[in-house]
């Protein structure tokens, strides 16, 4: 499980759609697809119920995109630290 899959599955699931997903993302629909049809391979389940062009979620993928929210927020505070470190240790450097 990749965090860009991660991504791309909550894009989905929030949007309702493939292609919607797609398009917030500036990505194209097969990727989504492929990054969706990937992780529920990994997982061994389905995470959403497809139908005329509007999607569900199952029970497992309801519970992903919580999970997956919250890894993608603390993935980006992470990083947010992370950066602020370097800052730090830069103008700590530069006095």
């Amino acid at each position: 499980m990749e965090l860009e899959q991660l991504r791309i599955f909550v894009a989905v699931a929030r949007c309702g759609s493939f292609s919607l997903g797609a398009k917030k993302l500036y990505i194209s629909h097969s990727t989504t697809s492929r990054a969706v049809a990937a992780l529920e391979a990994e997982l061994g389940v389905r995470l959403l119920e497809r139908g005329n062009r509007v999607l569900g979620l199952t029970a497992a993928g309801e519970r992903l995109l919580e999970e997956a929210e919250a890894l993608l927020s603390a993935a980006e505070e992470s990083a947010e630290r992370v950066r602020a470190a370097a800052e730090e240790q830069d103008r700590e450097k530069g006095e």
